[in-house]
């Protein structure tokens, strides 16, 4: 396995981080668990989860699944950069103020208090905003943060679905108080979504922020796949963004340079978004093993200019498709 630091701290983690969405829900426990296994055995070390994962059956359901495997065997525990996020809430629970989406240093506190009960652990070593806030101060925001971190709850900070002006006005804010700030954003980004270099790519890069990839296979558009199950989450996509898979001519084009340079489409896709000089892993959203072990492979990969220069031609950068309902980044082109 490769690696690269997170963000501009010291702290390396695998340029490939095992996406937990599906534990619990789309996998079994037993198979999140095997799972689990596997991604230590490759040299994985860098696992992403929410508090809301999970949450059609049970809300941080996905977090809990880790923190019995944690608990099973507490040597694992160190082995792993732990991800995890904060932002939604328990749809479950009684409404009532200050439970609904959004942070303050109330509901920081309070999440963070359950994700480390659910997960078994001492600390969060990145707790991540999952969506942008428009309304919390810079001062309440890193002030909540730099207090967790004060306790030894949480080591670092990062951001999920925020633009690039955002990360601006949070690293700033970060440095006048003289604090290290952010060292990640994840935001979606493959092939099909290049909206982010329009912004928040470059602003990452100028901060010091390491953007985690999530999606790099636009869900599942890019692995190869043609006929996806009805119900499944390729076909959902696939209907969301408009795309007909069947004679699609973008991915015939695809699939026959992956097949010229003799590498999977899915491994080319996840190779591609890890080739920008802004990006430190990509988020694989693992249902089985066999999915984990073919993707493996895609940290290995590097493209050549004129392989990237042919990709970035197979799949421009709006690629046809409108921003969405006009709305302002990032629900523009972020979930």
């Amino acid at each position: 396995m490769i690696y690269s630091n997170l963000g501009k701290s010291n702290t390396k983690v695998s340029r490939i981080c095992l996406g937990t969405m599906h534990f619990g829900t789309k996998a079994t426990e037993e198979e999140s668990l095997r799972i689990m296994d596997m991604a230590i055995d490759h040299g994985i070390n860098f696992f992403d989860t929410a508090d809301i994962y999970g949450m059609s059956e049970s809300f941080g359901l996905s977090e809990e699944i880790i923190g019995r495997w944690f608990a099973n065997d507490p040597t694992k525990r160190d082995k792993v950069v732990l991800a995890t996020k904060v932002y939604w809430y328990d749809r479950n629970a009684s409404e009532w103020p200050n439970v609904g989406v959004g942070i303050s240093d109330y509901k920081i506190r309070k999440q963070a208090e359950g994700s480390l009960k659910r997960l078994q652990t001492d600390r969060i070593d990145l707790y991540q905003v999952h969506h942008l806030d428009r309304t919390i101060t810079p001062e309440e925001f890193w002030g909540s943060f730099e207090r967790l971190h004060a306790d030894g709850d949480v080591i670092y900070v990062g951001t999920s679905n925020h633009p690039g002006w955002a990360l601006a006005e949070l690293q700033m804010a970060a440095a006048e108080r003289g604090g290290l700030g952010l060292v990640s954003e994840q935001h979606m980004y493959n092939l099909f979504c290049r909206y982010p270099e329009l912004e928040v790519l470059p602003a990452a890069k100028r901060f010091g922020i390491g953007v985690l990839a999530y999606m790099p296979l636009s869900g599942g558009l890019l692995t190869g796949n043609r006929k996806p199950e009805a119900g499944s989450r390729t076909a959902s996509v696939s209907a969301e963004y408009g795309i007909d898979l069947e004679g699609n001519p973008v991915l015939d084009q695809f699939e026959s340079l992956c097949k010229e340079i003799g590498e999977e489409p899915r491994n080319v896709a996840i190779a591609w978004t890890l080739a920008h000089p802004a990006m430190t892993s990509a988020i694989v959203g693992i249902r089985t093993v066999e999915h984990l072990e073919g993707v493996i492979r895609a940290a290995e990969i590097e493209l050549d200019a004129e392989v990237i220069d042919r990709l970035n031609e197979i799949f421009p950068l709006a690629n046809g498709r409108e921003l969405r309902n006009n709305q302002p980044t990032p629900e523009a082109y972020a979930w």
